[in-house]
């Protein structure tokens, strides 16, 4: 994979602006491009670019697009990167979270709408996490209730009263 080699001469020539612009440009490929980079970096002595690179993902990707990445990376035995990204990937604002997750279902992609939400309900506060349910409290409720439970009995409490006091359950 030619990619690594670019980034390792960019940043050998203290290139870093061009090593960089190649990074986030790398972040806004195909899934399936993913854990290519995940073997490829590390060998080419660019493991701690590895996590920049999952970072600007998360930042770049369409919420639709990220949770594929995340699961090309889980696919391929690289678990941990890819609930790495979806972790970087929650902390966009809760209403985006929420409107991504409407549009997953809408889809009938209802596997990654509730990784979406899972991750946010495991990462945000019970107060962050309620509010992604603002933008459709129908839909989204009952979603976000049902992934709580997954996590623990704790959290789902603490969000069902965090939902409660938002006005956004009963």
């Amino acid at each position: 994979m030619p990619w690594p080699n670019s980034w390792v001469r960019l940043r050998r020539a203290g290139r870093s602006g061009e090593a960089h612009a190649l990074l986030t440009e790398a972040a806004a490929s195909p899934a399936a491009r993913f854990p290519l980079f995940a073997e490829a970096m590390p060998a080419a002595g660019l493991g701690a670019d590895w996590t920049t690179l999952l970072w600007e993902a998360a930042a770049a990707l369409p919420a639709d697009r990220l949770v594929a990445a995340a699961d090309a990376l889980t696919g391929a035995g690289r678990a941990a990167d890819g609930g790495q990204l979806l972790r970087h990937g929650v902390v966009r604002p809760a209403d985006e979270i929420g409107r991504a997750a409407l549009t997953l279902d809408a889809q009938a992609r209802h596997r990654e709408a509730r990784a979406l939400l899972d991750a946010c309900v495991r990462m945000r506060t019970p107060a962050d996490a309620a509010r992604t349910a603002a933008a459709d409290p129908r839909r989204l409720v009952p979603l976000l209730l049902a992934v709580s439970r997954g996590v623990s009995e704790t959290r789902h409490r603490d969000l069902l009263h965090a939902l409660r006091v938002a006005g956004l359950a009963v």
